[in-house]
């Protein structure tokens, strides 16, 4: 029963935070580990939990009109893509790899936003050109890989990666999120396959997750970026300091 509580708490928080401003993972990842699951049980499992959650956050976000559908239709299919080749990768290649340039990236993250006061607070759109395009679908193709084969953070990668277009925070969110919830999706249909998903554990964060998801996105549409940012940058952080800390672990 302990179990059980302590998991609906984390699937809350993990949920309600994710949906804000990414980086859910950081959560749901350490709690998973707690109650005992191997590694790759957690993975599968957190995508379960993951999964259902921001396809509630992502519903919200369609219905508050912040979601640029038509961009959507051409990144979808690159994300589930870089996704399954992640997926498959998690057989064969440790996720110790990746670790330095994710630190490297993240620093930069976290500097440029810093530097740059008004960095996603204001909405001024550029148009979507080829070259513009050409960097989306790359950027997200790439993410939705790292999102397949590890995960944490994937939300804070594509949240900034949408900042570029000129859109502000709360915006750029809401199309980061459906593209997290599609290689979480993509992922976790993968995990199955494979037999990596413990579906009590992950079916109750879930649970608590869907409240956690509905509160955290009705809380960035209506806070707007002045919310949104601070959260980011706190997870921004958090990655950081947790990947720093994983290479003497």
């Amino acid at each position: 029963m302990e179990t059980i509580i302590f998991l609906l708490f984390f699937g809350f928080i993990t949920a309600f935070v994710d949906s804000i401003a990414g980086g859910g993972g950081l959560i749901s990842v350490p709690a998973l580990l707690s109650v005992g699951l191997s590694p790759q049980m957690v993975l599968g499992t957190n995508k379960l939990q993951g999964s259902i959650a921001s396809v509630i956050s992502s519903y919200e976000y369609i219905r508050s009109g912040k979601v640029n559908r038509k961009l959507m239709i051409r990144i979808i299919p690159l994300v589930v893509i870089g996704a399954s080749f992640g997926v498959v990768t998690v057989r064969v290649l440790p996720n110790e790899w990746l670790k330095p340039i994710i630190v490297v990236l993240l620093v930069f993250v976290l500097a440029y936003t810093l530097l740059k006061k008004d960095f996603g607070k204001f909405e001024n759109p550029k148009p979507l050109t080829i070259g513009l395009l050409s960097y989306l679908m790359v950027m997200c193709t790439i993410i939705g890989f790292y999102d397949g084969f590890f995960g944490p953070g994937t939300g804070a990668f594509l949240l900034f990666v949408f900042l570029f277009t000129g859109v502000n925070f709360v915006s750029a969110q809401a199309n980061a999120k459906i593209l997290n919830t599609t290689s979480n999706i993509v992922s976790l249909i993968i995990f199955i396959k494979f037999g990596y998903v413990h579906y009590q554990y992950g079916l109750v964060m879930a649970a608590s997750g869907i409240v956690g998801a509905i509160v955290g996105t009705k809380v960035a549409v209506t806070k707007g970026s002045m919310f949104v940012k601070p959260l980011f940058f706190i997870m921004t952080v958090w990655l950081i300091f947790k990947q720093i800390l994983s290479f003497f672990g």
